[in-house]
């Protein structure tokens, strides 16, 4: 909000954003890709973790790992992967093409920046609904179906307002993750553009760029999501509620068309979501001359990659697992004080953990080079910065699937532990 050229208070960089379509229009490209992808994840991972829970699934343990495994890859890396499946010269474009004669879809544009997200995000709905599902009380389901209510009746009646808490806390990181997604976007949007993009552009750009517009677009984005998290904890706060789960849910063996429907669901889903990072297995192990596969396949790549990137492997290692560390010591903590010490600090506290999220990785590089980049506090280029980073980015996830699962916990238990002599400090670890 400063003139880079008087160095006085100005509103041109807003006005400037809102009265250019070119500009505004990344803003609703935006929040047209985080709503559907919100309401995709929760679709498609609200009923795959229902049916881990309740039914027996062949191959369940290594499905479940699939599914976590189709989490993990970098934005960059599953669009990539997206592009060479799905890509003008996809393998699966090519094959539909020469083989059936059939021109699929392009992946480029709103319609692929809607399937990567989705095909990543997914699982980050299925493992907290799953961790909400543990809590629910088996009785309940029991008590449903001698009533009559059974089957999806049983599962949008009975399962789904108990889950709601858990829902709304992950419905709200797939919302922020998804409108923060650069790499993304930046691989496959071509002349869909959204705001992290317009943001790193205006901070990088070979063609002089404005770093103070690029900070007032990512004011407004921290304003938006700013809103769209207090609506979320308003209506969270109306939806809590604390259950006991003596009689944890058993699964069973689905019957007849049911059993069929779950496992086809299942694999067809899972299957999808892990295809481009066994496709980039796969071509790990492919002979390649300069950036060109030829026939034949080899260890060539492992080794070329394990002798070039020195230390790049320990530190991809070390720094996220002190990352760790920090991450559950600070979102438990944050977490445990923002359900049981509820006021308006710990409510400004909550608030102000979740805005990091919304700010994309390469803005808040950038911005903490430019805070830590002088003496006395010189951090750049050391392993502490990116300790810092990686904190900043990530504790939202935890605290928000801590917080949904505390409000899900009786104070009594606390109280009782107390009671027979704990201090505060044992009963809290």
């Amino acid at each position: 909000m400063v003139d880079k050229s008087t160095g006085r208070f100005t509103l041109a960089y807003f006005y400037k954003f809102f009265s250019k379509p070119y500009y505004f229009n990344t803003l609703i490209n935006s929040f047209k890709v985080t709503i559907l992808v919100t309401i995709l994840t929760v679709l498609l991972g609200t009923p795959l973790a229902y049916f881990f829970t309740r039914y027996k699934i062949r191959g369940k343990s290594f499905i479940r790992i699939l599914i976590i495994l189709s989490s993990m890859s970098a934005p960059f890396i599953g669009a990539y992967s997206w592009i060479l499946l799905l890509g003008r010269s996809g393998v699966i474009t090519t094959f539909f093409h020469n083989a059936l004669g059939i021109q699929i879809p392009s992946i480029y544009g709103f319609n692929g920046i809607l399937i990567v997200l989705t095909m990543q995000l997914y699982p980050l709905i299925f493992l907290y609904v799953s961790g909400a599902l543990k809590n629910v009380d088996n009785s309940l389901l029991e008590a449903s179906e001698n009533l009559g209510c059974s089957g999806t009746k049983r599962f949008f009646v009975i399962v789904i307002p108990l889950i709601v808490p858990t829902l709304m806390a992950g419905g709200l990181l797939i919302f922020m993750r998804s409108l923060a997604d650069f790499g993304t976007p930046m691989l496959i949007g071509e002349g869909f553009r959204t705001f992290p993009v317009t943001i790193f552009e205006e901070f990088i750009s070979e063609l002089g760029g404005d770093d103070g517009f690029a900070a007032a677009i990512s004011i407004i984005a921290i304003f938006i999501t700013t809103i769209v998290f207090l609506i979320q904890r308003y209506f969270s706060t109306r939806k809590q509620f604390t259950m006991n789960s003596i009689n944890k849910i058993r699964p069973v063996e689905a019957k007849g068309f049911t059993r069929i429907f779950i496992h086809l669901y299942t694999y067809i889903l899972v299957g999808l979501s892990i295809m481009p990072q066994v496709y980039i297995f796969y071509t790990s192990f492919k002979k390649v001359n300069g950036t060109v596969f030829v026939p034949g396949y080899s260890f060539d790549s492992y080794t070329n990659a394990f002798s070039k990137v020195g230390r790049a492997i320990s530190n991809t290692l070390i720094i996220p697992g002190l990352s760790l560390i920090v991450i559950v010591f600070f979102a438990a903590l944050i977490a445990y004080i923002t359900v049981r010490r509820r006021n308006i600090f710990t409510g400004i506290v909550d608030t102000i953990s979740m805005v990091p999220y919304i700010v994309p990785g390469s803005v808040v590089g950038i911005t903490l080079l430019i805070a830590f980049n002088k003496p006395p506090i010189l951090l750049s280029g050391t392993m502490l910065i990116m300790i810092i980073g990686l904190v900043l980015r990530r504790l939202p996830y935890t605290i928000r699937s801590s917080v949904a699962i505390l409000q899900q916990i009786p104070l009594n238990i606390e109280e009782a532990a107390q009671g027979l002599g704990s201090s505060k400090t044992k009963t809290f670890f």
